[in-house]
C-alpha cells in the first residue's frame, strides 16, 4: 500500500507539468487534475510516507516552474490551496522545502518569472503564522550561528530579508533582533551590508519599522558614528530617502547629520549636503531650519567640492521657492536668508568662491536669461531686501567685474601699439593681473598667454572682444559675442578643452549680461512706480520708501560701472524728480549719479542742464553735508564753466559764515572745503583769509556753548552739539584746503600741523576752558588724529610732519574712548591697504597690543595680515617696485616700530620689568605677523635692522643719553624676541638694511655698541613670565627677613557701587586675573564710557570701614584725577561698550631718586602681574596720563603710598590734605612746563598767518 501511495503523487507531478502550455489540447484535463488535487487535498496523504518531503519539494518546484502570465487567477488560486494546505497541516517546513519557496524571491529569479514571485509572495502571506518560525530558524542558522552550509540561499539572506519584509513584516518578527546583533559585528563589511539592508527597510515608503522596533532603529542610528567610513557614508545616503518618506523621523536624524556634517571625510560632508538638499527640493517642509543650517555652515568648508555643493544647493532652493514661489510665501520666507548668505561668500579670499558667487547670481538670484523687465524687477527687489553686508558684496562683485573689463580693454589697447620691449613688459604684467582673476592662477597664466597670442593673430576675434567690453554693448550683443568667441576657439577633436573653459570663465566675468541702457531704463521705470505708489512693493515684502531708497542706491552703484547706460533724457528726468524729494539719502544718491554719468549733459541735453544747475547750487548752500559735497563735485565734473559756477557758491557762503549759529555752518564749511580742494588755483588765496580770520580765530579758538556733562566719552551722532560738528568740519576744511594746494610755500601746513598737535595735547579741549564735554572732546581728538593721517598721504606734507607729531597721531589708537580707537584704526587700515600712507604708519598697529578689548586687538591683527600680504603681493607683481623697497617692504616697519615704542609715554624707566613686558607685547604683536614666513631670509634681515639701530642715535634727541638708552633697550627686547622665536635669524642677512634718516642718525665711525641693555634675568622674565630659577647656594643664603609687599585682597561685592558722577563707585581690584580676562566687560561694574569711575584697592582685609568715608575718599581722588587722567591705556578696563573709563588713584614717587613726572602704562595687565607677588603700587597708585599731557607730581610732599606699607583706612583728613597738595603741585608744574603752559589763542604760532 505505501508503494501505491508513492506512485500516485509521482504520476500526478508528471501530469501537472502539462499546465505550462495553456494552448495545449490537454490543458483542461490538467487543470481539472489540479483543481481536484487542491479540492480534496490529495497530497496530504503523503505525510504518511517517509520521503514525503521529497514529493513536496518536487510538487512546489513543479508548480513554481509551470506558472506563467498566460494562467488565469483560478490556476494560481488552486496552486496556492494545494501548497498552503501542505504547509499549514504538516509538522513543519524543512529547509529544502523553504528554499523551494524563497528562491523565487531572489532578484535574479524574480526577474525571470514574475508570476512565480507573485505566487510565492501570496503563499507566504497566507501561511505567515506557520512558516514564520521556519524562516526565523533559517536566518538564525545563517546570521547568528554562521552556518552558511544549511542552504544554498545563505549568500542571499539580505535580499531575502528585504523581500520578506516587503511581503509581510510579520514574517521577520524573530529575525529583526538578529539584525541588531549583526549591526554590532566586528567586521566592517558585514556591518556595511546590514546597514544597506536596514536603510532599505527603514526608508521604504510604507515602512513603520522605526516606530515598531525602536531598539533596532536606535542601534541603526548609531552606525552614523561608525568607525568604518563606508558605513557612515551609507548611513548618510539613507537619510535622504528617510527624510522624503518619513518626515516624522527628521528629528531623530538631525543630531546625527549634524555630527556627520563635521565629519573628517570630505565625501561624507558632501553627501550630508546632497541628502538635505535633495529632500528640500522635493518638499521644503521635509527639512527643518537646523538641517538647512548644516548646509549653510558647509558653505565655508575647507574643501572646495563641499563648498560648491552647499552653495549650488542653496542657490537651487532659492530659485525654486523664492524666485518661482513654488510653495507659497511661507516657504519663501523660510529660505529668504539664502541670498544674503551666498553673497557674503564673496568676501572669501578664494577666487573659486568669488567666481561661483558670480555664476550663482547670474543663473539663480537674477537669471540673465529673463526678459529685461522681469530681470530688472528681480534685481530691484533683491537689492532692496539684501542686508548691508550682502549689498556691499554685490557692489564689490560689480566693481571687480568692471575692473577686469578695464584690464582686458587695456590689453587690447596694448595690441594696437607697435611692438617694443616696454610694450611687451606692460602686456606681460597685464596678463598676470588677468590670470589672478581666474581659477587656478598657475594654469590660468599659460592659458591667458595662449589666448593673448590668438588675439594678436586674429583681428576678428579682437573686434568681437572689443565689442563685448565696450560701454555700449547690450546684453543680447554680449550673448552673441560670447558664443562667437567660444565657437572660434572650440576644437571639435578635443571634447574636453581646458583652454576653452578658462576663456569662458573670463568671458562670463566681463560680459555685461545684466545691465545695459534698456535695463537702466527699466530700473528707472520701476523706481518711478514706487514713487507714484503703483508698484508691487508690498507684495514683494518691501516698503515703498525702502524700495525707492535702495533702488536709487542701486542706480548709484551702477553709475560707477555702467555710466554710459544712463545717458537718456528719460532717465535724467526721473533723477531730477528724485532730487526734489524730501528724503535726503535719495537726493544725495541722485546727485552722485549725475556726477558719475552726466559728462555729456551740457552738450546733448541742455534742458536737463538748465534745470539741474539751480538745484545743485541750492544743495551746495543749504543741503545736507553729504549733498553739499556731491553737489560741488558734480558741478566740477560735468560743467565746462565750473569756475563760474563754483564762484557763485563760494562767495556768498564765505561772506555769510557766522560762528554764533553753528547749526548753519556745517553745510557751508563742507562746500567751501571741497571747492578749495577741487579748484585751488582759483580759491586758495581767498580761502586763506577765511581760514585765518574765521576758521581758527573765531570758530576753533572759542567755545561758545557749554557741553552737557553726561559722563560719557562718546555720544551718538544725533546728540553731538552743532558747535562741535562745525569744529570737526572746520578741521576737515583745513585738510582739504591744504590737499588742494599740495605745497607748503606759505608755511600754512606747518601751522595747521601745530594746531592739530595742540588739539591732541589738550585732549580735544583746545581752549582749556573746561566748557566742552568729554564726548565732544573725543570727537575732536578723532578729527585731529584723522586730519594728520590724511595730510600724511600727500608726500609734500608727509615730509614736514615731525616725529613728535607722528607720535601724537599714533597715540590716538590708544585713546581712552573705544569708538575713537575703533574709527581711527579703520581709517588707518583703509589708507594703508590702498598704499596711500607711508610705511611708518603701519607701525601704529603695534600699539594695539595695549588695547584692553580683545576684539580690537583681533581686528588690528587682521589689518596687519592684510596690509603685509598686499605689500608683498604688490612687490611680486610689479618688478619696478624693487626701487621703492624702503617704502613697500613690510619688514621695514621694524625700525619705525622700535622708534615709536622707545618714545611711548608709558615707557619711562628702561629697566622696569613691567614696562619692558609691555614693550615686548607690542613688538611681538607686529613681529608675530611678520615672522609667519621666513621669506628671503627676512628673520635675519629684521635682526640686522635692530642691531644696526644700536649703532645709531635717536635723531629726535641725539644728545639725550636717556632717550638713546630707551631706544637701545627696545632694540634689545626686539632682538630677544626675534632670537627666541626663530632659529633662522642667525644666518647672514642677504641685504644691508637702510634706516630712515628722519628717525635715526648716521652711524659714527668706529662706534661699537655691544652692551646689553637688559639683564639675563629680565630676558627670562620677558620670555617666560617667570623669574630665572636661583641656584642652590642662592636659595640657601637668601636672607629670611627680606622686605616684601603684603598681598592685597579683592574688595567684596558689598563694597562695590556704581555712579556715573563718581560719588560712590567702588570697584573690585583686578586680582589674579589673566591677560584675556582683563578685557571682559563682566569683570567690572562700570557703564559704557563713564567719565570718572574710581577703583579703590584694599591693601589688607578691612571689615570696619565707614562707607561714608569711602565715598569721600572717592570724591577727593576724582578731583585729583581731573588733572592726570589716562585716555586709553588703563589696565583694568572693560570690553567694548563698557571700558571707556578714567581712573583716579594716588601717586607714587620713585624710591631710587628725585621724583620725575610719572607716566602710566596703557592697555592690558601684563601676563605675570599678580602671580604670587602683590600688585605693585606704581601700577595702581600713580596718576594716569594720556600720553600727551604729563601727569602732575608733588615734588615737595613725601612720596606716595608704598604698596603694603599704607592701608586704605588712613585718616580721612590726611588723605584729603595730600591730594590737595598734589593738585596744587600739578598746577605749579604745568605753569612751569613750557609745553603745558602754552595758551591756545589766536596770537600763537599755530595760527594760519604768515
Amino acid at each position: 500500500m505505501p508503494q501505491k501511495l508513492h506512485i500516485l503523487p509521482t504520476i500526478n507531478l508528471r501530469q501537472l507539468k502539462g499546465l505550462e502550455d495553456t494552448k495545449s489540447p490537454q490543458f483542461n484535463r490538467y487543470f481539472y487534475l489540479l483543481e481536484n488535487l487542491a479540492w480534496v487535498k490529495s497530497y496530504n496523504i503523503c505525510f504518511e510516507l517517509e520521503d514525503c518531503n521529497e514529493i513536496f519539494i518536487q510538487l512546489f518546484r513543479t508548480l513554481f516552474s509551470v506558472i506563467n502570465n498566460s494562467h488565469n487567477k483560478k490556476v494560481q488560486m488552486h496552486m496556492l490551496d494545494l501548497m498552503s494546505s501542505i504547509i499549514m497541516e504538516g509538522d513543519g517546513v524543512t529547509q529544502e522545502l523553504l528554499d523551494s519557496i524563497l528562491i523565487n524571491l531572489i532578484p535574479a529569479h524574480k526577474n525571470l518569472n514574475k508570476q512565480s514571485f507573485d505566487l510565492a509572495k501570496v503563499l507566504l502571506k497566507r501561511t505567515v503564522q506557520t512558516i514564520e518560525a521556519c524562516i526565523a530558524n533559517f536566518f538564525n542558522q545563517v546570521l547568528v550561528l554562521g552556518r552558511s552550509s544549511v542552504s544554498d540561499l545563505s549568500e542571499h539572506v539580505f535580499d531575502l530579508i528585504q523581500e520578506l519584509f516587503a511581503i509581510d513584516p510579520h514574517l521577520l518578527l524573530s529575525v529583526m533582533p538578529q539584525l541588531e546583533f549583526k549591526l554590532k559585528s566586528n567586521d566592517g563589511e558585514e556591518r556595511l551590508a546590514v546597514v544597506r539592508l536596514l536603510a532599505k527597510l527603514f526608508g521604504s515608503k510604507d515602512s513603520d519599522l522605526a516606530t515598531q522596533n525602536r531598539p533596532l532603529w536606535q542601534c541603526f542610528l548609531g552606525r552614523f558614528n561608525d568607525i568604518h567610513v563606508p558605513v557612515r557614508l551609507e548611513s548618510v545616503k539613507f537619510a535622504s530617502h528617510c527624510l522624503m518618506n518619513h518626515p516624522d523621523l527628521a528629528k531623530d536624524l538631525t543630531e546625527y547629520l549634524k555630527v556627520r556634517s563635521h565629519d573628517p571625510e570630505e565625501a561624507i560632508r558632501h553627501d550630508v549636503i546632497v541628502t538635505i538638499i535633495t529632500a528640500a527640493k522635493r518638499d521644503l517642509a521635509l527639512v527643518n531650519d537646523q538641517l538647512l543650517g548644516f548646509v549653510r555652515e558647509r558653505t565655508l568648508d575647507k574643501r572646495w567640492r563641499v563648498r560648491k555643493e552647499a552653495m549650488m544647493g542653496l542657490a537651487q532652493l532659492y530659485k525654486k521657492y523664492c524666485l518661482h514661489g513654488e510653495a507659497g510665501k511661507e516657504a519663501a520666507e523660510k529660505v529668504s536668508w539664502i541670498k544674503d548668505k551666498l553673497l557674503h561668500i564673496y568676501y572669501q579670499n578664494s577666487i573659486d568662491d568669488k567666481l561661483l558667487v558670480e555664476k550663482i547670481f547670474a543663473q539663480y538670484l537674477v537669471p540673465h536669461n529673463l526678459e529685461t523687465e522681469e530681470r530688472m524687477k528681480c534685481l530691484y527687489y533683491l537689492y532692496a531686501s539684501l542686508d548691508p553686508n550682502a549689498v556691499k558684496a554685490l557692489n564689490e562683485m560689480w566693481k571687480c567685474q568692471n575692473m577686469l573689463r578695464s584690464h582686458v580693454r587695456e590689453l587690447l589697447d596694448l595690441h594696437k601699439q607697435p611692438t617694443s620691449e616696454a610694450n611687451c613688459s606692460a602686456m606681460f604684467g597685464k596678463l598676470m593681473t588677468i590670470a589672478k582673476n581666474l581659477p587656478d592662477p598657475g594654469k590660468a597664466q599659460d592659458f591667458v598667454k595662449k589666448f593673448n597670442q590668438v588675439l594678436g593673430d586674429d583681428e576678428k576675434l579682437r573686434s568681437q572682444l572689443e565689442l563685448l567690453i565696450s560701454p555700449t554693448c547690450s546684453c543680447k550683443q554680449a550673448d552673441v559675442c560670447v558664443r562667437e568667441i567660444a565657437r572660434k576657439l572650440a576644437n571639435p577633436k578635443q571634447p574636453t578643452n581646458p583652454f576653452l573653459e578658462m576663456v569662458k570663465f573670463l568671458l562670463e566675468r566681463i560680459a555685461p549680461v545684466h545691465i545695459d541702457s534698456e535695463a537702466i531704463s527699466a530700473l528707472v521705470k520701476l523706481m518711478n512706480k514706487s514713487i507714484e505708489g503703483t508698484a508691487d512693493d508690498e507684495e514683494e515684502g518691501v516698503s515703498p520708501d525702502t524700495a525707492i531708497r535702495s533702488g536709487l542706491e542701486l542706480l548709484k552703484v551702477l553709475s560707477f560701472t555702467h555710466p554710459t547706460s544712463f545717458h537718456s533724457a528719460e532717465t535724467y528726468e526721473s533723477l531730477l524728480q528724485c532730487l526734489r524729494m524730501e528724503d535726503d539719502k535719495v537726493a544725495e544718491a541722485a546727485i552722485q549719479i549725475f556726477r558719475n554719468t552726466g559728462h555729456k549733459i551740457e552738450t546733448d541735453l541742455p534742458q536737463i542742464r538748465s534745470t539741474l544747475i539751480p538745484i545743485l547750487h541750492q544743495k551746495a548752500k543749504r543741503g545736507t553735508p553729504h549733498q553739499a559735497k556731491q553737489a560741488v563735485h558734480c558741478i566740477h565734473a560735468i560743467f565746462t564753466n565750473k569756475e563760474v559756477q563754483l564762484a557763485q557758491i563760494f562767495e556768498p557762503l564765505s561772506r555769510s559764515l557766522n560762528a554764533d549759529v553753528p547749526e548753519q555752518l556745517i553745510t557751508p564749511l563742507v562746500s567751501l572745503g571741497h571747492i578749495s580742494m577741487l579748484a585751488p588755483d582759483q580759491f586758495a588765496s581767498p580761502m586763506k583769509s577765511v581760514v585765518a580770520n574765521f576758521i581758527v580765530k573765531d570758530l576753533l579758538m572759542n567755545d561758545r556753548s557749554t557741553g552737557e556733562k553726561n559722563g560719557k566719552l562718546w555720544s551718538p551722532d544725533e546728540e553731538v552739539s552743532p558747535e562741535v560738528l562745525a569744529k570737526v568740519q572746520a578741521i576737515k576744511l583745513l585738510v582739504r584746503w591744504l590737499l588742494g594746494m599740495k605745497n607748503n610755500q606759505s608755511k600754512s601746513a606747518n601751522s595747521t600741523l601745530r594746531l592739530l598737535s595742540a588739539m591732541l595735547v589738550s585732549e580735544g579741549d583746545l581752549t582749556e576752558q573746561k566748557k566742552i564735554s568729554k564726548s565732544d572732546m573725543s570727537r575732536l581728538r578723532l578729527a585731529a588724529g584723522s586730519a594728520i593721517m590724511k595730510l600724511a598721504q600727500e608726500p609734500c606734507y608727509h615730509e614736514i610732519i615731525t616725529p613728535e607729531q607722528f607720535q601724537l597721531c599714533a597715540l590716538v589708537i590708544n585713546d581712552e574712548c573705544y569708538q575713537v580707537r575703533q574709527i581711527f584704526a579703520q581709517k588707518l587700515h583703509k589708507a594703508l591697504v590702498k598704499l596711500l600712507l607711508p610705511l611708518e604708519y603701519m607701525a601704529i598697529f603695534a600699539l594695539c597690543a595695549k588695547d584692553p578689548v580683545k576684539e580690537r586687538r583681533a581686528h588690528a591683527r587682521q589689518c596687519l595680515l592684510k596690509n603685509i600680504s598686499i605689500r608683498r603681493e604688490y612687490i611680486k607683481q610689479n618688478p619696478m617696485a624693487t626701487e621703492k623697497l624702503l617704502s613697500l617692504l613690510p619688514e621695514y616697519v621694524v625700525p619705525y616700530m622700535i622708534h615709536l615704542l622707545a618714545h611711548d609715554p608709558d615707557f619711562t624707566r628702561s629697566q622696569d620689568v613691567d614696562q619692558l613686558r609691555d614693550i615686548k607685547e607690542c613688538l611681538w604683536f607686529m613681529l608675530e605677523v611678520l615672522m609667519t614666513k621666513n621669506e628671503n631670509n627676512s628673520h635675519a634681515f629684521m635682526k640686522k635692522m635692530a642691531e644696526n639701530i644700536k649703532l645709531t642715535k635717536d635723531a629726535q634727541s641725539p644728545d639725550e643719553s636717556k632717550t638713546n638708552e630707551k631706544l637701545y633697550t627696545v632694540c634689545d627686547v626686539a632682538l630677544c624676541v626675534i632670537n627666541s622665536k626663530s632659529a633662522l635669524c642667525n644666518a647672514d642677512s642677504p641685504k644691508d638694511p637702510v634706516l630712515p634718516m628722519k628717525f635715526f642718525t648716521q652711524p659714527e665711525k668706529d662706534f661699537c655698541n655691544d652692551k646689553s641693555y637688559i639683564s639675563e634675568e629680565t630676558r627670562v622674565l620677558l620670555l617666560t613670565g617667570k623669574p630665572k630659577p636661583a641656584g642652590v647656594l642662592g636659595a640657601v643664603n637668601k636672607p629670611l627677613s627680606a622686605t616684601g609687599r603684603k598681598p592685597y585682597v579683592r574688595s567684596t561685592g558689598a563694597e562695590t557701587g556704581s555712579n556715573i558722577n563718581v560719588n560712590s563707585e567702588l570697584n573690585p581690584s583686578t586680582g589674579n586675573r589673566s591677560r584675556e580676562q582683563s578685557s571682559e566687560a563682566a569683570e567690572t561694574g562700570v557703564s559704557e564710557n563713564e567719565e570718572n569711575p574710581v577703583r579703590i584697592i584694599s591693601v589688607t582685609p578691612v571689615k570696619n570701614i565707614d562707607p561714608v568715608k569711602n565715598k569721600e575718599i572717592n570724591s577727593d581722588q576724582a578731583a585729583q584725577g581731573n588733572i592726570s587722567s589716562d585716555r586709553g591705556k588703563k589696565r583694568t578696563v572693560t570690553a567694548a561698550g563698557a571700558e571707556n573709563i578714567q581712573q583716579k588713584t594716588d601717586e607714587k614717587v620713585d624710591e631710587s631718586g628725585p621724583p620725575a613726572p610719572s607716566k602710566p602704562r596703557r592697555g592690558r595687565r601684563p601676563k605675570s602681574e599678580s602671580q604670587g607677588n602683590a600688585t605693585r603700587n606704581d601700577d595702581i597708585n600713580k596718576p594716569l596720563s594720556k600720553g600727551r599731557k604729563r601727569a602732575a607730581v608733588n615734588q615737595e610732599s613725601p612720596g606716595g603710598l608704598e604698596a603694603g606699607k599704607k592701608k586704605i583706612h588712613l585718616q580721612r583728613e590726611k588723605m584729603k590734605a595730600k591730594q590737595k597738595q598734589a593738585l596744587a603741585s600739578a598746577k605749579t608744574w604745568i605753569q612751569n612746563d613750557p609745553e603745558q603752559k602754552m595758551k591756545l589763542t589766536s596770537k600763537h604760532t599755530f595760527c594760519l598767518e604768515n
